[in-house]
């Protein structure tokens, strides 16, 4: 492989810019996909970008990955607080991974608070906006370089 990363989103991801801006900011789904591959671009990586408002569907996305990419960046949206079979195709990825929110949601309501897959991935970023991603594709291709060595 060659510093190819996957980024993944969850359930509504797609509908950005018209849900909750207070929350998500008024960046669309195509304009942040449109950032994170001009950042990977800038930054050696070869990326793509995956979005699905299935369960399955992501944990199917997850498990081709092993073989495809060097590093995940997953938001998983809300099946982050109640998927436990996303969380096991994560562990199963022995790459570094990194968990994106938009939001904080550790300032939000109590059920999401819990994160069932924080602790199978290598880091999380929390709480700053669409710039998250672009700190995650930072973070990712640095973690991609040190696994080279």
């Amino acid at each position: 492989m060659n510093n190819k990363i996957i980024i993944i989103n969850g359930p509504n991801i797609n509908l950005l810019g018209e849900r909750e801006q207070s929350q998500y900011g008024s960046i669309t789904f195509d304009k942040l996909k449109e950032k994170c591959l001009a950042k990977s671009k800038e930054l050696g990586l070869s990326t793509e970008f995956a979005q699905s408002n299935v369960e399955g569907e992501l944990v199917n996305i997850i498990q081709n990955a092993r073989e495809k990419f060097d590093g995940i960046i997953i938001n998983a949206a809300a099946f982050t607080h109640t998927s436990i079979a996303i969380r096991d195709a994560l562990e199963i990825f022995k790459k570094p991974i990194i968990e994106v929110h938009i939001s904080n949601i550790y300032k939000r309501e109590e059920f999401r608070k819990k994160s069932l897959i924080s602790d199978v991935v290598t880091g999380g970023i929390f709480g700053l906006n669409a710039d998250g991603y672009i700190l995650a594709i930072i973070s990712m291709q640095k973690l991609i370089q040190n696994e080279n060595r």
